[in-house]
């Protein structure tokens, strides 16, 4: 495989990981619902996320995937966040 398939199926793979990443919010969001209140700090977590997404869409040559990635932890970032205070 060349390394440029390599790279290509290896940035597909991590956007996967990281939305999976941000989707494992849901049980902390549904916890803060339920009353058991966390640590509002999943503001870091949207904030961070945000940046990355201005990074991937401003550059000279769009990043998609970082952007795609990094997408989700805003909505779910900010959700935790507003649930837990």
């Amino acid at each position: 495989m060349k390394e440029t398939n390599f790279i290509k199926y290896l940035s597909w793979i991590a956007t996967v990981m990281a939305v999976l990443m941000y989707v494992s919010y849901i049980p902390q969001i549904a916890d803060n619902l339920a009353g058991s209140k966390a640590n509002p700090l999943q503001l870091v977590a949207a904030i961070n996320c945000t940046l990355w997404v201005i990074y991937a869409l401003k550059k000279n040559h769009r990043d998609i995937p970082v952007a795609l990635a990094n997408f989700p932890g805003i909505i779910f970032g900010l959700i935790a966040f507003v649930t837990a205070i």
